[in-house]
């Protein structure tokens, strides 16, 4: 659709003038990234080879300080007169045809036969169709390292060789800090898909903040327009690693090893029960052990090189985070002002008829529409027909069962698990375990709910004077 192709526009022109329109440089060393930029061919929308200007790429740097990611989308087109479609069918057939036709040689061919279209009319109809000649990937070369934290994250996905719940294999996605090789988020799942992948990177913005660039592989939870919506919104940009050719993905390969030589190697007998148990067990492994190791390229502990140049990072709000990772879909407004959407219905304004306006959604809940037309909020869409809540690709995590058996010897994660909770019980100062329920509820009379269950001997009158504990923080 059109909307889908401003967008895609949008992104492109985000990336190229991301860098150089970073407000802390000076006028001179912004003239040499756009100079830089200028004289070399990108990779465009539409797989092309082009070449933007420099007056260009000034303007849309302009556009970015004025209005952010909004201001690169272009305008829409205005409507030009309808090709006749038997012209665009003999077009379609030229070119599956013989696919290395271009479309200026297959506007000649429909000229002999008395028809008319222009090249770049065609062009745009093969992006449509999913039928123009993608131009080769750039090749990487040299080794390479980020020079501050927070500068690149590398997202990848591993395949557990362990079962959950005797029966489940799972999946590992990971994101790491290319600086300090710290892992800023992670999740461990079992669905492959960008809604998985899209909550371990959530973790790591929580945790850590906001990286400048994403560098990922072509799998499909990654190149989904909805994770593409995500980075734009937050202001990341977005690199695609060559299929086959995994340059620069060493540093996650590295960690997906230690993750099954030190993790993995102590699930494979018996698995784990639970998907919740599992994920405890990671982050007491990837917190008390990984990223506190030396590493041998660092030299350093991932975290304390991570937090030797995190000092002034700012961490994204919660509104902000949920915002980027709404989805949205265009839809074409009908005669009767209603969109459709998965089998649901909606009322939009009756201004909007004709329009393709643009859909914004939690995918766990379709009863809450936002419209969007032409980057402009057009209120809330009023369900009309609701048949269904979620979207068919937001599926829930599939639940697995607790096997017949518990794991027999040592059980190491456990230790590492253990270890990460007395860490955290000494630091909030609690001897013991925190009685959560107390909190809400109490049945001691000498207590009101709200407070905490203060441990005493039965068989002494002496209890806890918390108030004079001076081991407390």
């Amino acid at each position: 659709m059109e909307d889908d192709r401003r967008r895609d526009i949008a992104l492109f022109r985000y990336s190229l003038v991301r860098e150089a329109a970073d407000p802390e440089l000076s006028p001179a060393e912004r003239g040499v990234l756009v100079r830089r930029l200028a004289a070399r061919e990108h990779v465009g929308p539409g797989g092309k080879r082009v070449r933007v200007g420099r007056s260009t790429l000034d303007r849309w740097i302009r556009a970015w300080r004025a209005g952010g990611y909004e201001a690169l989308v272009p305008t829409a087109r205005a409507r030009t007169p309808q090709i006749p479609p038997v012209v665009l069918e003999t077009a379609e057939r030229l070119r599956r045809e013989q696919p290395a036709r271009t479309a200026a040689h297959i506007v000649e061919i429909l000229a002999a036969e008395n028809m008319v279209v222009s090249a770049r009319t065609l062009q745009r109809h093969f992006v449509r169709a999913g039928l123009h000649r993608k131009a080769p990937a750039r090749r990487a070369y040299g080794r390479f390292e980020a020079v501050t934290v927070n500068e690149i994250w590398t997202g990848d996905a591993m395949h557990g060789r362990f079962k959950v719940a005797g029966a489940h294999r799972p999946v590992l996605f990971a994101f790491l800090d290319d600086h300090s090789r710290l892992i800023p988020g992670w999740k461990w799942t079992l669905a492959e898909d960008t809604l998985r992948a899209g909550n371990a990177l959530r973790e790591g913005l929580s945790r850590r903040g906001v990286p400048e660039a994403c560098y990922l592989d072509n799998g499909s939870p990654f190149v989904s327009a909805q994770f593409g919506r995500a980075l734009a919104k937050l202001g990341i940009r977005l690199w695609h690693s060559k299929p086959g050719e995994p340059a620069g993905r060493g540093k996650i390969e590295r960690f997906f090893r230690t993750v099954r030589d030190q993790f993995e190697v102590e699930l494979l007998t018996d698995g784990v029960a639970t998907m919740a148990e599992l994920e405890r067990l990671f982050a007491a492994w990837v917190e008390q052990h990984y990223h506190r190791q030396i590493h041998s390229e660092t030299g350093q502990t991932p975290l304390d090189r991570y937090n030797a140049a995190a000092a002034d990072l700012v961490l994204p709000t919660t509104e902000q985070v949920r915002e980027a990772f709404l989805w949205s879909e265009t839809r074409l407004v009908t005669k009767t002002a209603t969109v459709s959407l998965h089998s649901n219905r909606y009322e939009v304004d009756h201004a909007l008829v004709g329009r393709h306006v643009e859909l914004v959604f939690d995918p766990f809940d379709l009863t809450h529409i936002d419209v969007v037309f032409e980057d402009r909020s057009m209120g809330t869409a009023i369900p009309h027909l609701i048949a269904r809540h979620t979207h068919p690709a937001a599926r829930a995590e599939p639940e697995a069962n607790r096997p017949q058996h518990e794991p027999s010897g040592i059980d190491y994660l456990g230790l590492l698990a253990d270890r990460a909770d007395a860490q955290l019980r000494q630091q909030i100062g609690a001897a013991t375990p925190i009685d959560y329920q107390a909190l809400i509820e109490t049945n001691d009379p000498d207590q009101m709910p709200g407070q905490y269950q203060i441990p005493h001997n039965p068989n002494t009158d002496t209890d806890i004077d918390i108030e004079k504990d001076t081991n407390r923080p």
